[in-house]
């Protein structure tokens, strides 16, 4: 799974990462990744002391702050952590949104060795205080906005508002250098938690290159691109996409809230060559008004990168024919990262694959025996790379199987090309017969009178399991129950058809876009 060092010499050279510059921000560059790693702390610094007036963030409210001053702020916050007393290997949380004082906090806190558990603003008041207790917070540091979910949170736990962190930061003295600690602070991201409650999964500190070079050979980022990073900074692909920026000393523009019109609006005020996103965001953007000539004022977009779910099908078809080739989407995990990235080619060629792994990666389809199955057959999905991680903090894990970890998706390959089937735990058998829900909501995506849709398998006592259809109509539109089930009986199997259809003005999702099937289940059960 190792990356050859010719590889990552030429992938760099054409990103222009090799690019010359004064000898002696080069030899510092260097000397703080010698010093500190690849991790948030190092690449944070590495970007400040080869360009220390290269714009980091575009902030909504604090506006333009450059890479010196980002360092500056990051090691204040590193300096007041420690003043108050937070020790290496303890576990602070923080519940913001995407700004740049989350991004201080992230960095500062990595370079004192202190644990950042990244709390998912979507979690209600008791989730929020199960996820605390589960996770063993010292601290947590919120947004004000999230005043009314941190009341339940237990007294041990310390609770710092945002206005009150920024006012004390603002007061404290300016930095003194620091020293790496003798191990660095881990990220802990939370798992989606569509379908229970979420898990904390330990970020890996990448030892070298090739983490960023299996991204950037195959998503073609930049040099001091500017980059729109939409996702959730709190999720697997917005911290992914902070920490390839700072890789590339680009500039990363932020909302603290996502809004389709703002987005677009951004992507051409600010000139973006590079957007990252969660697949609902792009299908809100696509119900703006058509724009066929807005690919004209966006000339440097060269990159839409998005992770996190499947798209509908067809969808990524459309988006492409509106805004250019220039659609790159990742399947991966909280726990394995990166799987497979598909390019615009790939879908071009097939809308709904999943791609090819990139470089340094494996992936295996395997039978319930673990061994691999034939071409065009669906099996279990398992991967590797140099950042799977080694297990959750509660000490469980996933299956493995020779250093490979199972996705939890089914899947298959067919004709070079990777494929998402559905969840393993998805697949139902009704009356016999095994189902997934994947095939018949592909199915009712493509209906005119459909806006979004989650079929889900629900308990039944006469057949084992049965199928729930969820719509969402688009405006205007209307749809019966009996038209939908005439609608998959006419092109799916006589079993695929759902036995009972719920309408909804629109499906619920949690903070990164992912539906959550547990709700739809509890509506009906």
């Amino acid at each position: 799974m190792s990356i050859s060092l010719l590889t990552v010499g030429t992938v760099m050279a054409k990103r222009g990462m090799l690019a010359p510059g004064p000898p002696h921000r080069q030899i510092s560059q260097l000397r703080s990744l010698h010093k500190w790693g690849f991790g948030l702390a190092g690449e944070l610094r590495q970007a400040a002391h080869r360009s220390p007036k290269q714009i980091a963030v575009i902030d909504e409210l604090r506006g333009s702050v450059t890479y010196g001053e980002l360092l500056a702020r990051s090691e204040q916050v590193s300096e007041l952590l420690s003043a108050r007393g937070f020790r290496p290997g303890q576990r602070l949380g923080l519940l913001a949104r995407n700004h740049v004082g989350a991004i201080e906090i992230m960095t500062g806190a990595s370079a004192v060795g202190i644990d950042l558990v990244l709390m998912n603003t979507g979690l209600s008041a008791g989730q929020l205080a199960l996820v605390a207790g589960q996770q063993e917070l010292t601290a947590l540091i919120h947004d004000d906005e999230f005043d009314g979910v941190v009341g339940e949170l237990p007294d041990a736990i310390t609770v710092i508002r945002e206005s009150d962190w920024v006012a004390e930061l603002n007061a404290a003295p300016v930095a003194t250098s620091l020293a790496p600690p003798a191990k660095g602070g881990r990220t802990i991201i939370l798992t989606s938690g569509t379908t229970g409650t979420p898990k904390g999964a330990a970020r890996k500190t990448p030892g070298g290159f090739g983490p960023l070079i299996s991204i950037i050979e195959r998503i073609p980022l930049h040099a001091e691109d500017r980059i729109l990073i939409s996702a959730p900074i709190f999720h697997t692909w917005g911290y992914a996409a902070m920490q390839l920026s700072f890789a590339l000393r680009a500039t990363i523009v932020l909302q603290r809230r996502f809004d389709p019109q703002a987005a677009k609006d951004l992507l051409e005020m600010k000139a973006c060559h590079a957007m990252f996103a969660i697949p609902v965001m792009l299908q809100r953007m696509m119900e703006l008004p058509a724009d066929p000539a807005g690919k004209k004022r966006r000339p440097n977009l060269r990159t839409v990168a998005t992770s996190g779910s499947a798209y509908p099908h067809g969808f990524t078809t459309k988006f492409m024919d509106e805004y250019g080739d220039v659609l790159y989407n990742l399947y991966g995990s909280t726990e394995a990262s990166w799987i497979c990235i598909a390019t615009p080619e790939n879908m071009r060629r097939d809308p709904d694959t999943a791609g090819t792994p990139p470089l340094g990666t494996v992936v295996k389809i395997l039978d319930a025996d673990n061994n691999e199955v034939t071409p065009g057959e669906t099996g279990r999905i398992f991967c590797g790379n140099d950042l799977v991680f080694d297990g959750y903090t509660s000490g469980s894990t996933k299956d493995f199987v020779d250093g490979l970890v199972s996705t939890g998706d089914m899947g298959h390959e067919k004709d070079g090309l990777f494929y998402v089937d559905g969840r393993d735990d998805d697949m139902i058998v009704s009356g016999g017969e095994n189902v997934y829900p994947i095939e018949v909501e592909s199915l009712l995506v493509d209906h005119p009178a459909v806006r979004e849709v989650s079929v889900v398998g629900v308990p039944d006592p006469d057949f084992g399991q049965r199928l729930a259809a969820f719509i969402a109509l688009n405006d205007g539109a209307q749809l019966s129950a009996d038209e939908v089930k005439a609608h998959v009986k006419e092109h799916r199997a006589r079993h695929c058809v759902p036995r009972e259809v719920h309408f909804l003005e629109e499906l619920p999702r949690n903070a990164t876009g992912k539906i959550l099937a547990r709700e739809l289940r509890a509506s009906i059960t």
